[in-house]
This record gives structure tokens, sequence and C-alpha cells, in this order.
């Protein structure tokens, strides 16, 4: 069986850097040479491969050993709730086609995840696309730093370990503590950070305040996610963090990681809109109806694994060519430079994570205190949250129902949709067909 593409270029740099480290866990080192011969072990495993993803070097062996057994990696969070488990591995128990490289769940409205068929032909054409804009060589360290169960960490994976750099693990990314943080970026060496936008203001907010410098190792920081703060741009312009390159960027899941970057300087105006960038070079743009971003070309998902009304929906043809319909507007300028300007339904990004809040609402109301439900982003410390308001049913006592709702999702769904606020309300507002009137709900609420 021939390699698909990115494992194919796993191989061929393990060849080159046999005995240079792949992976650099705990204090602990492992050569590309090793890391090539546990991927290739796997064998006899086609179809779907479901994988308890941990933040650790077994899940990333565990992804190439799926593809090196012909089957599609697909990782689930073990500390998501069993209920939300078993929903995942039944959505996709009964895929089996050779060409699929991965399934990732987005949200969905129904209050059920939608699996996301991601092909070799697309995370291949990233993959390429994203050694060249981060300039990857094997004198890098990439700090692993994403969840293992989410794309963002293949932003960090594979470019890595398919130009024979090394992918660092430790547990002082975690930590909380950004002191520390800053310590292990020094100590471990580390040139290439990808983090969360949100993750990134708090630095941002720690160099500024302590006075505390960048480590000089670092020569690139990717952030992503939500939008980038001009205030924060402006602060670590100010610090001395000249030795690093910062690129903001763009992409959805159903577009296969990154699509848009750029590099942010201080001269941006600091009362406008953080740009999201231009598109990447395998990537096809257009602006559709009240600007909505639609993304083509080789990079796109195939689509929603069993939901063809969904899969409809958002990935459209125009004028012949295949397009994603992101739901986000944006703005064009003349260099081509796009800037975010919201979005054309209700999805929000919650730690860097698309959520549709009628799944939220979905679970909401299968709570038998609940008889209508709204949810909402709002922003908290400059950082976006969940916030539900919920109408209770008859006979349904408000005092304590927030405390049970959140009880009832944490039993249902994994934590970043669980609402950070509870409240609840005598009443929404809803239209003529009987919904809940998302626009006159907000006005009406406290």
């Amino acid at each position: 069986m021939t390699a698909p593409g990115v494992l194919a270029e796993f191989l061929a740099a393990a060849r080159v850097h046999a005995d240079r480290p792949a992976i650099r866990a705990d204090g602990v080192e492992l050569t590309y040479a090793d890391l090539a011969a546990r991927v290739t072990a796997f064998t006899g495993r086609t179809g779907v491969i479901v994988v308890p993803a941990g933040h650790d070097a077994d899940t990333v062996t565990a992804l190439f050993g799926a593809w090196a057994a012909g089957g599609t990696y697909c990782p689930v969070d073990p500390g998501f709730p069993a209920q939300r488990r078993a929903a995942m591995e039944r959505a996709v128990r009964d895929h089996a086609d050779p060409a699929t490289a991965y399934i990732l769940f987005t949200s969905g409205s129904t209050g059920e995840p939608k699996p996301v068929v991601t092909p070799h032909r697309a995370i291949a054409t990233t993959v390429r696309a994203l050694r060249e804009l981060f300039a990857i060589t094997p004198d890098d360290r990439v700090l692993q730093f994403a969840s293992l169960n989410w794309d963002t960490c293949f932003e960090e994976i594979l470019p890595a370990l398919t130009g024979g750099a090394c992918l660092v693990f430790h547990p002082d990314a975690h930590r909380g503590s950004f002191p520390r943080f800053l310590r292990m970026v020094a100590r471990e060496r580390i040139t290439v950070l990808d983090l969360p936008t949100a993750f990134w203001h708090e630095l941002v907010g720690h160099l500024h305040d302590s006075g505390e410098a960048l480590p000089a190792c670092v020569r690139l920081v990717v952030i992503g996610g939500e939008a980038a703060a001009p205030g924060k741009v402006a602060q670590w312009s100010a610090r001395p963090t000249g030795h690093a390159r910062l690129l903001n960027t763009y992409g959805c899941t159903e577009t296969t990681l990154i699509t848009h970057a750029v590099e942010l300087r201080a001269a941006l105006d600091p009362a406008a809109p953080v740009p999201i960038g231009r598109a990447l070079p395998h990537v096809v743009e257009r602006l559709g109806d009240g600007g909505e971003l639609l993304i083509g070309g080789p990079a796109l998902a195939d689509g929603y694994l069993g939901r063809p009304a969904a899969t409809a929906e958002r990935f459209v043809t125009v004028a012949g060519q295949r397009f994603f319909r992101t739901g986000d507007r944006v703005s064009r300028d003349s260099d081509g430079v796009l800037t975010h300007r919201g979005r054309v339904d209700h999805e929000v990004k919650i730690r860097g994570v698309r959520v549709d809040p009628a799944e939220v609402e979905a679970h909401l109301t299968g709570h038998p205190g609940v008889r209508a439900a709204l949810v909402t982003g709002v922003t908290v410390a400059g950082r976006t949250a969940l916030a539900a308001y919920v109408v209770p049913r008859a006979g349904t006592s408000g005092t304590g129902l927030p405390d049970r709702i959140a009880a009832h999702l944490r039993g249902r769904v994994p934590a970043h949709l669980v609402p950070s606020h509870i409240h609840v309300v005598a009443a929404l507002a809803y239209t003529a067909s009987g919904k809940v009137d998302r626009r006159a709900s907000k006005e009406m609420l406290p």
C-alpha cells in the first residue's frame, strides 16, 4: 500500500533525520527512527480508528499509525461525558474510506456533534503550505500546546514532523503560571509557539505588567481561534519581541486548518480591527452575499458524515466550483487582506472552538425543568463565554435551577459547551412561528 501524503512525508523525514529527536516529552526524547518504527508497527486496522487522545506522544504515534494501517484517525477526548463519546463513536463506526485522513467533530444545532470528513488530499496540501508559512527547519523545536482532540494540534504536529523538527510536550505549558511557562520555553529552547489568541492576550498582559521578556529562542508566534485585540498587538510590539514573527491566522475545520494569515506589526491602526490576513497560495476565496467568506480549493473537507442536508447547506457550488460557507463576514482591502466583520449566523468561539448556541439550547430544553432557552456569547474579562437564559416549566422552582442545569449539561457535553452563566428568566420573545426570537429576546434580557 502506498503511504498517504503526510505519512509519506513523515517517513521520508525519518529516513533523513533518523537519529534526531522527533518528540521530547517530559524530558525523554524519541528519535525519528524510533517513532517511525512505532508507527509502521500498526497493521490490520482499517476503517475508523477511534483514539482516546491524551496530551502525549502516544497520541501522535496513533495518528500516524492509523494512517500506516490504512485507517482513518478519529480522536475522542477520554474526559468527555460517556454519552458524548458514545454518540461520536456511533457517528463514525460504519465509515470505511481509505481516502479519509481523519474525522473531527464540530458543534451541531441538533444537539449532536457533526463529524467532519477530511481527506488525505486536503491535509497534505495544507501541511505543505504551513511548512512554508512557518519556515520550518530541522533546527526548530515546536511546543505542542493545543489539545490533541482539536485540529489546531495538527498545525503543530504535522509541519514539525514532516520537516525534521522536534515536537516538545511539557506540563508547564498548562500550569497556569506565565513565569513558569516562559522559563520552560527558554529551558526547552522552543522556537515556535502556536497559541490560542485568548492565551496570547493574557501572555502579552503578563509581559507588559511584569517586564519579563519573551525568550530569545522564540522566532515565531502563531495565534488564532478568535479576534486579536489591537491593544494587545500594540503592547506586544512595545516589548522587546522583535526577534519573533507574530502571525495572526484564520481557518475552519471544514477548510483544513489555516487558510489565511498575516504578520502583525506595530504599524497597525490601534482603532481598527486586527486583520485575519491573505489567503494562502492553495486557497480560493470568494465573497458571497453580505460579505460572507466562501473558501474553496484542494483543502476542503468532504462534508459532514451522515449529514447530507447539513453538507448541502454549508458546502455549495458557485460558478462551477465547490466552496465552504464559513458564516464569517469579511471585508477585503486593496492588498487582498481580509478583516473579520462579524457572523452571518449565531456561532461563537469558545476557547478557540466553534460553538453553535443551538446545540447547547437543544440540551438545555432536554432538561425536565426547562421550557425554553436562549444561549449567546458574552465577553467576560476579555474572553468570550457562553451565557444561557432559561424559562422554567410550570411548577418548576427557579431556586437552584442553574446548578441543576449545569450538572445536567456536564453529564452530556464537553466543558466548553457548559455556559459560564445560567440565568433564570420569566419569558423570552417568540416569532410568529413560535420559535425563540433571538434578537428580540436579547433586547429584553438583563
